[in-house]
């Protein structure tokens, strides 16, 4: 199966707060966009990477640039707009796996899953999520969260 990575790294980072965009944010000394740039580059069955930034992200598009990644520039009207931005300046028109620039743990085994899973469900979509308590048993608290079968998800 032939499935791109579109990775979103073009936000304002409003609720991290600083002045360090949020993908250049260091997890155990490296920026959050290397690693999962990293991980979508182990992974066996991704065939394309690119990232979307925006004016609000220059130097997480110098990072994705010299990690060798293709770089759109999205106009930074709202995740949603981005993403249909960058798909069509991408001219993506199979499946596309979209990832959060913020996910420093991600690894290509896991991603490589996602993508089986999706391949098997025979579903046009599918949505990794985790229980809120997951969240909380962290001391974290979840942006969005979804309500399924009962239990809350983020």
């Amino acid at each position: 199966m032939h499935i791109v990575a579109l990775i979103m790294a073009g936000g304002k980072g409003t609720r991290f707060g600083g002045d360090t965009e949020k993908p250049m944010a260091k997890f155990m000394g490296k920026p959050l966009i290397k690693r999962v740039i990293e991980a979508t580059k182990e992974s066996k069955k991704i065939t394309g990477i690119y990232v979307a930034v925006t004016a609000y992200s220059p130097k997480t598009a110098q990072e994705a640039a010299k990690a060798s990644v293709k770089v759109i520039e999205t106009n930074g009207q709202g995740y949603h707009a981005d993403v249909q931005q960058a798909i069509q300046e991408a001219n993506l028109t199979g499946p596309v796996l979209i990832i959060s620039a913020d996910l420093p743990l991600l690894n290509g085994e896991f991603l490589d899953e996602i993508i089986e899973e999706y391949k098997e469900s025979g579903k046009p979509a599918l949505t990794v999520m985790i229980p809120e308590e997951a969240f909380r048993e962290y001391g974290l608290s979840a942006v969005s969260l979804y309500e399924h079968e009962g239990k809350m998800y983020a």
